[in-house]
């Protein structure tokens, strides 16, 4: 079978092998390490927390922290406020001037801003693991359980929790340089497939417990599950190829290019980041409705407290696709784009040098961008259909949104690293026919 020759091929190339073994061992620290309590907190009083992050925006989190933000977990606040850090100095590089010289400086820059973003990322710990541990003492009362009372237990355990997620971070920048794929996008893919077989027996259980149809209903779901997956990989990997022509130079005797090349514009240059900032926004009726004592307050967001609302989801779909073309505004400029090109002799066919080919370009990118938005918001929207349709909360969450993307998209950075390295000891690919496309193409 090809796929036993390919994991042969795999084993052969010892760099490959051991890139695969050191990722592996690094997973099973992390996953090790989301079980570990914080000192002097019983995990047996922890079943109200559970039932918290069964639904809504903390069911995410924890699934993005692979269960640990459940279970109290010395990893309980994992990887997000490095996102968040990330996320903030990505836009501070983008408005601010000193931000962008600094990123135009090459790597001594870029090792400027990793280590603001790591300290940045101290700073968002410092102020999350003490409301972490707050909303884990209103948790436990209903139980009879209480948090040991104390400034000492409260800073000692912000530091527990601060030094384990900046350890997570220490593992996933060790998977980036001795493993395979990204480091931090692969920690988040682990949380997420960690919590896949569960819901999936979960799922499996629940319709075979109804009386008729419950087989044929759960055959459907993960046809249904199929089709999205396939459906993301198309938005994770389609591009619009615009010909440009480099014009020929006579150096001495001597003619250079004269080649055609494309130019790769994605049909999903946002990624994920739409669905983040949207979630973030979606988050402040809640928000508003606690710090609220009006009735009437409570009921003009009521529409918006359900993820399987029409309202919510409405304003959800709307906020994606805005910040789907604000998003790829700024990180897409095809100004630059058009000066490079007339820089390097290069062109496109029909269209002049210069403004026209901004304008072009420009247009390019809104009609590639278009129906992106709109397919990522709809991607982003289908758990709600999914939970309209019957499926469980856990399940309904692999039906779309940043879990299904960031699965998706890591999966396929992933087996193109692999495939690049079978390739360059002329092995062959993954695929009979054709090469694997992750994010980055």
């Amino acid at each position: 079978m090809r796929i036993v020759n390919t994991i042969k091929n795999i084993w052969k190339i010892e760099d490959l092998k051991n890139r695969i073994l050191t990722t592996l061992l690094l997973v099973a620290v992390y996953r090790l390490g989301t079980y570990i309590i914080i000192p002097s907190i019983d995990p047996q009083s922890l079943t109200a927390l559970q039932e918290q992050t069964s639904s809504g925006l903390l069911a995410l989190l924890d699934m993005f922290s692979g269960g640990a933000f459940s279970n109290a977990s010395i990893f309980a606040l994992g990887i997000m406020p490095y996102i968040s850090a990330s996320i903030v100095m990505q836009l501070l590089v983008i408005a601010i001037p000193s931000f962008q010289k600094l990123q135009r400086e090459g790597e001594s820059g870029r090792k400027r801003i990793n280590q603001w973003t790591r300290y940045l990322t101290v700073a968002i710990l410092i102020l999350q693991s003490p409301t972490y541990l707050i909303n884990l003492k209103v948790q436990l009362k209903p139980v009879g359980e209480a948090l040991p009372e104390g400034l000492w237990f409260t800073i000692s355990s912000t530091l527990i929790m601060t030094a384990g997620s900046m350890f997570v971070l220490w593992l996933g920048e060790r998977i980036t340089d001795k493993g395979v794929g990204n480091g931090i996008s692969f920690i988040i893919l682990v949380g997420i497939i960690a919590r896949l077989p569960h819901a999936l027996v979960q799922e499996f259980i629940a319709k075979m417990a109804e009386k008729t149809g419950g087989l044929v209903m759960f055959l459907f779901e993960i046809l249904v599950l199929l089709l999205v997956i396939a459906g993301a990989i198309l938005l994770v990997q389609g591009t619009r190829k615009v010909p440009v022509q480099y014009a020929k130079r006579i150096i001495g005797n001597k003619q250079y290019g004269g080649a055609r090349q494309y130019i790769p514009l994605k049909v999903n240059a946002a990624n994920v980041m739409p669905i983040i900032f949207a979630q973030a926004i979606m988050f402040v009726p809640i928000s508003l409705v606690g710090f609220s004592k009006a009735g009437d307050s409570s009921n003009f967001f009521a529409p918006f407290m359900s993820n399987t609302g029409f309202w919510y989801n409405f304003v959800f779909a709307i906020l994606i696709i805005a910040f789907t073309y604000f998003y790829t505004a700024i990180t897409i400029n095809p100004t630059q784009m058009a000066d490079d090109l007339k820089r390097n002799n290069g062109f496109i066919p029909g269209v002049k040098p210069g403004r026209h080919t901004k304008d072009y370009l420009d247009a390019i990118m809104d009609r590639v961008t278009l129906p992106g938005a709109f397919f990522l918001a709809f991607i982003a929207i289908l758990p709600a259909f999914a939970r309209i349709i019957g499926v469980s909360q856990q399940f309904s969450q692999f039906f779309g949104g940043t879990s299904l993307l960031i699965l998706v998209g890591v999966v396929l950075d992933t087996l193109q690293q692999i495939e690049s390295h079978l390739l360059m000891r002329h092995y062959d690919g993954l695929l009979k026919s054709g090469r694997i496309k992750g994010r980055s193409i």
